[in-house]
């Protein structure tokens, strides 16, 4: 294995615990405004905040800004890919609602099943930008392997009154949803030839979206916009995370394709949910050994997905 090829596989381990943090940092803003759309809102936009300032200094995203128009123009990339963003703001929103209710650790399993499912087939049909990656069975064995992983981890609590199935099973969604977005921002990356402008478009969209759906929800339901609480600080610090995990992920996905790249950063997701669920857990959340038997046997999915297929790679090379 080449040092490229290592680098790129901890960069896509660092991009799982930014998932895990960034759903923490959410989850309690959403439990203490007690709405998970303005949640998800307050962390899309300060991500916007800071990436526009960047990008006001940034030759680099201005250059890629151009790319990306020229490839519209060109019909070499599609317009509604460029909506990716939208996906993003739909995974917040529903992540936001989900992490008070089940913990981080839960949460990450279940939507790690829905990206490994989701993963298999944008990858076969070459949804990233990087060439189709054929469905070997030990792909499928990786994708049902975690998929089974979901089902130990709340084993314990399937009777629970504190679980609620109906999140869990939206964690599968919104796992699904990011699966497809990173598919969404490989090709967009592979125009823009640059992961801030990527980044940038993402946060954009998605902050429209959330507006938009906020607006509808406060307009037509019992939602209602409330203040910010004054703190922690923590709690705000989900934009920034999104902004680096966007930039990571757009170029990652590129050479790692999709379903390799979410098998590496199974591990950080993980490690990084466990340990928040040990030492900053959300109220009613408890590790228990059915959740660390999950975690193992994802950890186990990665070993059997074959993450190191030289052959995917040299596809990726020679396309």
């Amino acid at each position: 294995m080449s040092k490229k090829t290592q680098r790129l596989d901890f960069l896509a381990a660092i991009s799982g615990v930014m998932i895990a943090l960034q759903a923490r940092a959410n989850g309690e803003l959403s439990h203490r405004i007690g709405n998970g759309v303005e949640a998800a809102l307050v962390s899309f936009g300060s991500g916007l905040i800071i990436i526009a300032i960047i990008a006001i200094f940034s030759s680099k995203i201005k250059e890629g800004v151009r790319n990306l128009r020229g490839a519209v123009v060109r019909k070499e990339l599609p317009r509604w890919t460029l909506f990716a963003g939208a996906l993003g703001g739909s995974f917040v929103a529903v992540q936001t609602h989900i992490v008070p209710l089940i913990g981080v650790a839960i949460y990450s399993v279940a939507s790690i099943a829905g990206q490994t499912a989701a993963s298999l087939i944008v990858d076969r049909i070459g949804f990233t930008g990087g060439g189709k990656k054929e469905i070997t069975p030990r792909r499928i064995g990786a994708a049902l392997f975690t998929v089974f992983a979901v089902l130990i981890s709340v084993l314990d609590r399937m009777d629970a009154k504190d679980l609620s199935l109906f999140a869990v099973l939206l964690g599968c969604v919104a796992g699904a949803i990011v699966g497809v977005q990173r598919a969404m921002n490989g090709q967009i990356n592979e125009h823009s030839h640059q992961s801030f402008t990527t980044s940038f478009l993402n946060f954009i969209m998605g902050t429209t979206f959330l507006m938009i759906f906020l607006a509808i929800l406060a307009s037509f339901s019992s939602e209602k916009i409330v203040p910010l609480p004054a703190g922690p600080w923590w709690i705000y610090t989900g934009g920034v995370i999104g902004v680096v995990y966007i930039a990571f992920t757009s170029t990652i996905v590129q050479h790692l394709g999709v379903l390799t790249f979410t098998l590496f950063s199974v591990g950080g997701q993980l490690l990084g949910s466990l340990l928040i669920d040990l030492y900053s857990p959300t109220h009613g959340v408890h590790v228990s050994i059915y959740l660390v038997t999950g975690i193992a046997m994802t950890y186990l999915g990665v070993i059997v997905g074959g993450v190191n297929n030289s052959q995917g790679r040299k596809r990726l090379t020679h396309k």
